[in-house]
């Protein structure tokens, strides 16, 4: 493919000559396998995010008001780091062996993390060996994560049936909607259920625990995925990413911005349940109760981008939600700051969700869209991981020192409304793909 990437008044209509091997199909039950890995595995991920002031008391004990928050969220942001390094591994990965072992693979690495951080002792019981061991599980877990996108995003856009790729793709967006609000519910249940001394003390290990349950039955029905892309078993792995750098760095770069905007909405989300009893004072089951509302919301959104996405096209259900968000955004943080409760969070939180359900459906269906068969896996997973690590990985860590260091509650927004207008930049130059042939 092209590597040059003219704006969008200049390029011309990406469409890849037509494959003589059509697209296989592809079951319900082998769209849920797929998305429900991802779900668990982003489960895993950001239920410490739910619980990073429990996790920051247990194992981080940090002077200051907020100086076990911020050591817990840069280490929420250490799992980040490790997403470009499974991006590439396992991206590489499953463009030579084949989409459905590196799902497979994903989901292991996401049990290895999830079982340290369940058991880990604190920082009472054992010393500075707890946070070394819960930074290697999130090391751990974003390997997983960042492996994860690539592969299994590549397997439902090859598998979908014409005119419903972005449909399809948004399953994995929805998944993780599904997974917030499984998170979020857990929260709040846990919240009523407990004590605050009980929650700090053992009840925040409880989802961390549940999840584990769960993991054989996906790996199990991974195993029955079918297989879009049989791999170039004769290629190395560096061989993959080396051409995915020569023949596409443009678009990687541009895929890292447009996901940067994605990662930091989505991490903003997760953080209002520390900022609604940080900053706002508000009692921890509404604070929980805000991320079931995003989750939800999420969901529902997600699946709605996509249908909207391949009906319209992705640029535009790209760029409409982006202006949206930049525009609604500090008002509606001047309005919850102003009147903290129940009802403004959730709705801050539920328009946080569904704008970014929104462009972020069409996102996951446009830069996949536009790379080639043999390195779609590898090019997806780095820009996503990529922009998942740098800006999203920072978000939590960069709003709560900003907060810290200002004193003012807006910070979030402003710092969202900054992004927005990067991404937006970006997308000028992002072609348009909804008629691509992505059997090539």
């Amino acid at each position: 493919m092209n590597d040059s990437i003219l704006p969008i008044t200049e390029q011309p209509l990406v469409e890849h000559p037509k494959s003589a091997t059509a697209a296989p199909s592809i079951s319900r039950k082998s769209v849920a396998a797929a998305v429900a890995g991802n779900a668990l595995e982003f489960y895993d991920f950001v239920i410490y995010a739910y619980f990073a002031i429990y996790i920051g008391k247990a194992f981080f004990p940090v002077a200051g008001e907020y100086g076990s928050l911020m050591a817990a969220a840069a280490t929420f942001g250490v799992g980040f780091l490790a997403r470009p390094l499974g991006g590439v591994l396992i991206g590489a990965f499953a463009d030579k062996a084949g989409r459905k072992p590196a799902m497979i693979l994903t989901a292991a690495l996401i049990t290895l993390g999830t079982v340290g951080v369940a058991i880990t002792p604190s920082y009472e019981a054992i010393g500075i060996a707890a946070p070394t061991i819960v930074v290697i599980c999130r090391l751990l877990q974003g390997l997983a994560l960042g492996g994860e996108i690539g592969p299994a995003t590549s397997l439902l856009i090859e598998a979908a049936p014409p005119g419903r790729r972005a449909f399809y793709a948004s399953w994995q967006v929805a998944s993780q909607g599904l997974a917030v609000a499984v998170g979020g519910l857990l929260g709040v249940l846990l919240s009523l259920s407990l004590s605050a001394e009980q929650l700090a003390s053992w009840g925040w290990r409880i989802p961390f625990l549940v999840s584990l349950v769960l993991i054989p039955l996906v790996v199990y029905m991974r195993k029955s995925l079918p297989e879009t892309h049989e791999g170039e078993k004769e290629r190395s792995g560096s061989a993959i990413v080396g051409e995915v750098l020569r023949n596409h760095k443009k678009i990687l770069i541009i895929g890292v911005l447009l996901f940067a905007s994605i990662a930091v909405a989505s991490q903003i989300g997760n953080y209002m349940v520390s900022y609604a009893v940080q900053v706002l004072k508000l009692p921890a089951a509404v604070a929980q109760s805000s991320v079931l509302i995003g989750g939800i919301v999420t969901f529902a959104f997600s699946l709605l981008g996509g249908h909207l996405s391949d009906r319209y096209g992705r640029r535009v259900t790209n760029i409409l939600p982006r202006v949206a968000l930049a525009i609604l955004i500090v008002p509606l943080f001047l309005w919850l700051t102003g009147s903290p409760s129940l009802v403004t969070l959730l709705t801050v939180n539920a328009v946080i969700a569904a704008l970014t359900a929104l462009f972020g459906a069409a996102g996951i269906a446009q830069v996949p869209e536009l790379l080639p068969i043999a390195i779609r896996s590898t090019g997806l997973s780095i820009s996503y991981a990529f922009g998942a690590a740098i800006f999203g990985g920072s978000t939590q860590f960069i709003v709560t020192w900003l907060i810290a260091a200002t004193g003012s509650a807006m910070a979030p927004a402003w710092y969202l409304v900054g992004i927005s207008v990067i991404s937006l930049i970006a997308m000028r130059l992002l072609p348009e793909s909804r008629n691509a042939n992505v059997q090539q």
